[in-house]
């Protein structure tokens, strides 16, 4: 591999032995070795449109890498967009003024946690605390609306029958995913919230993934990794897995529109004033692909990762438990294709993490948020991501910073 500076650019490029560069906002920001093996792999892949972008967050990822923009002609990487398919976060902004909210947090955070289910027992089994026992009508309204797209897609693929789907509409999952609350530069109170398809998402995604490994040893197909099997276009796997994409896409956005309303609800029971929306709601996917227009040329544009940051385009771009996160306003710099990062990105893995932070490292860096502070929330502590300030300065040409949000309550699964 070789890295080279072009002048007057705030990427660097990286050639490998595969047929397109790689354009890296990574200036600054810690890349491990893992994740330029990765994005080498990439680009080897002979579908690959002009170039790779990696993201300020980028690091190692299953198949593909997590911060990485991936465009392609005439097929797709499952893998590439993950098993979160639609993962992504919706922000808003309330009337409502830091002085108005309660020295002590810790009621307002049991609240949002009693209303939104959260994390995950029973192995996932009846008992879950993470999903609905009985969804509520909200639950059911919105999933009316996926309801028939969902079974046309399991009449074709019964095994897909298995996963939550009503059940999982409008909770939050465990890992990254979070809800939390926030204040702006001006006070204002923001509700920011992280999550995607849950487990439909996750069974759809492996499921094409494992369709797409079974494709390339039908075909003699070889790739760099198994998991950057793809789906030509045309073929039947292609088409459904399209379909089945961008309806879980649509679940996702569905799933953060529900609890955000949980969210509004459970803060109008706390002892709050009367408050209202104020802002444009911003409800971006950070794991997805799409069939945009890049250069000329009709492509798919696959995310993992990343946000679109068209001109103009809203997205949200959060640091950790313990740090600053950005509403942003796309620049449109189509040598990105029109991305930005999705967050800080993580710096070591969840077990890296554990081993190295304790308790009392954690509460030293969550002073002053309301939020879990116990060992099993450690692989989440700020110190496992990158620095978020390193993160946006790599990226200034991507995005505009419109208001800038600090966490006083974080709910994790």
């Amino acid at each position: 591999m070789e890295i080279f500076t072009p002048k007057d650019k705030t990427y660097d490029i990286m050639r490998t032995d595969g047929l397109v560069p790689v354009k890296m906002w990574t200036r600054g920001v810690q890349l491990e070795e893992e994740a330029r093996k990765q994005l080498s792999n990439i680009t080897k892949m002979p579908f690959i449109f002009r170039w790779v972008a990696a993201m300020p967050d980028c690091h190692w990822g299953m198949g593909a890498t997590v911060g990485s923009v991936i465009p392609t002609k005439k097929a797709i990487i499952p893998a590439g967009v993950g098993v979160d398919i639609g993962c992504g976060m919706v922000a808003a902004r309330t009337s409502l003024r830091a002085s108005d909210l309660p020295d002590d947090l810790a009621s307002v955070r049991h609240a949002i946690e009693a209303a939104v289910p959260h994390g995950r027992t029973d192995n996932g089994g009846p008992n879950d605390r993470g999903a609905w026992k009985n969804a509520p009508k909200a639950v059911e309204d919105a999933w009316s609306n996926l309801a028939e797209g969902h079974k046309t897609i399991v009449d074709k693929h019964p095994k897909l029958a298995r996963s939550n789907t009503i059940t999982h509409l409008g909770s939050l999952g465990t890992g990254n995913h979070f809800i939390e609350i926030c204040l702006d530069e001006d006070d204002a109170v923001w509700i920011m919230l992280h999550s995607g398809s849950r487990g439909i998402g996750n069974s759809i995604g492996k499921y094409f993934i494992e369709l797409a490994k079974k494709d390339m040893q039908k075909w003699c197909i070889n790739v760099p990794d198994q998991d950057l099997s793809y789906l030509p276009e045309g073929t039947d796997n292609f088409n459904e897995y399209w379909k089945a994409l961008m309806w879980a896409q649509k679940f996702a956005q569905t799933n953060r529109d529900v609890m955000l309303n949980s969210v509004i609800a459970a803060l109008r029971k706390c002892k709050l004033p009367d408050f209202e929306i104020t802002s444009e709601v911003v409800n971006c996917h950070h794991n997805y692909a799409a069939l945009e227009h890049h250069y000329g040329e009709d492509i798919y544009v696959t995310r993992k990762g990343a946000v679109r940051a068209q001109e103009g385009d809203l997205g949200i771009i959060p640091g950790s438990m313990g740090t600053r996160s950005y509403i942003v306003r796309g620049k449109g710099n189509p040598e990105s294709f029109n991305s930005c990062s999705h967050g800080a990105g993580r710096a070591m893995s969840r077990g890296e993490a554990k081993k190295k932070f304790s308790v009392a490292d954690h509460e030293r860096a969550t002073a002053g948020v309301e939020c879990r502070k116990d060992i099993d929330v450690i692989d989440e502590t700020p110190m496992a991501y990158k620095s978020i300030d390193s993160v946006m300065e790599a990226q200034k040409d991507l995005v505009d910073v419109v208001h800038t949000l600090k966490q006083v309550i974080c709910v994790k699964g």
